[in-house]
């Protein structure tokens, strides 16, 4: 048996979503900038996906502009508007982000502006306290994660929303969705937020191809410069298949798919706890946050031990973001929420997708208690 838990970085792509590209390379190939009809045809298809994309966001009506992935959603959203800015500002960046976020940091100084970290706590989500006092009439972004990628920490969104209403009224927020995008409910006009970023490959589409949602009015400054595609925000001929698999992955979506993927981590976590009672999670309780993340600390034994193990098995997890899984160093996320670097380094994530089935969940509970106690054995104490 195989059981693939690592979903947060990548998903497969869906059986409609396969057969979508399949059809699109073979006869909707045609560049959707030309006049001819069956170039309009795909333009059409390409509007579906723009406003499937936007009801699952709660943004009827806003502007999206189809990039190719989350990286450059993220990084259009912070150096698109901060190029905007005539004077130096203050962005506020949480702690906790994705380096599609936390690497911009170095560009925003070099521009001119002050960039500074706001604080988590031990359940992985900004410290609200410590963002109330931080923000001023200076600030003039705050970006944050929906759904952070290594602990499925849950953003309070509304109570920040609020909380800079009342602060500082002309600041933007910028939502990093990738991970949450469908599996966590956002509503974009609602919350009042300017910009939110999505990836299709994390929802079984594919990679290469992502979105920015801007509320209107909300300006910001391309970073590609071209022929003036997707309203002059992302130049160059669109990438149809995905954007169109990028569509069909969210029609796709149903409205049970997050509480099943939900039970069956709360099956995984309760399966691993009575197999393994050393285990403990890191990050929000199993109950709470995403459904689908679910990381756990195997004290003494190493992450990257562990994950060769189970790959033997046929089961695949990773040790955090996998951004940077190969460079073996200790998650600045845990770091920043204050676990650890003993129990950092002996942390897994798992992260579940709607595909995986139970007996899945069982196998790898299995073999995470077997290995464990192997390998605890010639771990120094």
């Amino acid at each position: 048996m195989k059981a693939y838990l690592d979903n947060s970085a990548t998903t497969r792509p869906g059986k409609t979503v396969a057969a979508l590209v399949a059809e699109m390379l073979e006869s909707g190939w045609y560049n959707p900038s030309a006049l001819y009809k069956p170039a309009l045809d795909v333009q059409k298809r390409m509007d579906e996906a723009r406003k499937a994309c936007l009801k699952a966001a709660g943004a009827e009506g806003c502007r999206i502009v189809f990039t190719s992935g989350g990286t450059e959603s993220d990084n259009l959203a912070l150096l698109g508007y901060m190029r905007t800015k005539h004077a130096p500002g203050e962005v506020l960046i949480s702690s906790v982000e994705h380096p599609a976020v936390s690497a911009c940091a170095d560009e925003l100084r070099r521009m001119g502006h002050t960039v500074k970290e706001i604080p988590a706590g031990k359940d992985g989500t900004v410290n609200l306290q410590e963002l109330e006092g931080m923000l001023s009439e200076k600030t003039a972004l705050i970006s944050l994660m929906q759904v952070n990628n290594e602990t499925g920490a849950v953003e309070p969104l509304e109570a920040v929303a609020a909380m800079r209403n009342r602060r500082c009224p002309g600041a933007a927020i910028h939502v990093d969705g990738v991970q949450g995008f469908l599996r966590v409910p956002i509503s974009f006009k609602r919350l009042g937020i300017q910009s939110y970023a999505l990836s299709a490959h994390k929802i079984h589409g594919l990679k290469g191809t992502g979105a920015l949602i801007l509320a209107n009015g909300h300006t910001v400054r391309p970073l590609v410069f071209g022929g003036g595609q997707e309203g002059n925000l992302r130049s160059g001929t669109e990438n149809t298949p995905g954007i169109l698999a990028l569509g069909e992955a969210v029609g796709s979506w149903q409205d049970t798919d997050s509480a099943r993927i939900r039970e069956l981590k709360i099956r995984l976590w309760k399966r691993l706890k009575e197999l393994v009672p050393e285990a403990s999670v890191n990050g929000p309780d199993p109950e709470e946050g995403a459904p689908h993340i679910l990381n756990v600390a195997f004290e003494p034994v190493r992450s990257q031990t562990m994950l060769f193990a189970l790959e033997g098995d046929g089961i695949y997890v990773s040790a955090g973001s996998a951004c940077a899984s190969r460079k073996q160093k200790i998650s600045p996320v845990l770091k920043a929420m204050g676990v650890a670097p003993g129990r950092a380094d002996c942390s897994v994530r798992f992260s579940l997708c709607r595909d995986n089935t139970e007996e899945e969940i069982g196998y790898a509970a299995e073999r995470v208690a077997y290995h464990y106690n192997e390998l605890k054995k010639y771990t120094r104490r």
